[in-house]
């Protein structure tokens, strides 16, 4: 069985039992998170989550340009009022440099030299260009909190940077 049939099969069972079916749309706590797509950060269970009380918009490292659209659709259209900027401790974009990445996939004969991966080598650094990159951006809300922090994998702690 691949992982995405084991998927399909958990999410059988799950419909089976669903009772979630009346959440409003907009996020109950009116709270957007942009955080690491790493498997390792179970955002509900590390954030005290609940279904439908916020939104989580997941991408490498948790950067903010991949995040804008997302960002947008949220304020604008579905009325979040405040902004969690979450990088991790361990994260895989500290692994490896535009560079070097790029080179590994000119190897393969692809070229990407068009695109920006966006690695960090100093987390509290990314998260603090990452909230200069928001308060640049004049797409999104500058009216609300936002604040930025790194999640340690190791510990469960989320730590705020100033």
């Amino acid at each position: 069985m691949t992982a995405i049939d084991d998927m399909l099969a958990t999410n059988q069972k799950y419909a089976a039992g669903f009772t979630k079916a009346s959440l409003p749309m907009p996020p109950g706590k009116k709270l957007a998170i942009v955080t690491c797509m790493d498997a390792r950060i179970n955002t509900h269970s590390a954030f005290g989550l609940e279904e439908g009380d916020a939104h989580v918009i997941r991408n490498a490292g948790g950067r903010i340009p991949d995040a804008v659209r997302s960002l947008v659709i949220s304020q604008e259209l579905l009325g979040t009022e405040e902004v969690a900027i979450i990088h991790h401790v361990d994260c895989g974009m500290l692994t490896f440099t535009d560079e070097s990445l790029r080179k590994q996939l000119r190897e393969k004969g692809m070229d990407a030299d068009s695109i920006a991966f966006a690695p960090f080598d100093d987390l509290d650094e990314s998260v603090r260009t990452d909230l200069r990159h928001y308060q640049q951006c004049p797409l999104v809300r500058h009216d609300i909190p936002v604040r930025g922090f790194v999640f340690d994998v190791k510990s469960g702690r989320l730590n705020e940077v100033k």
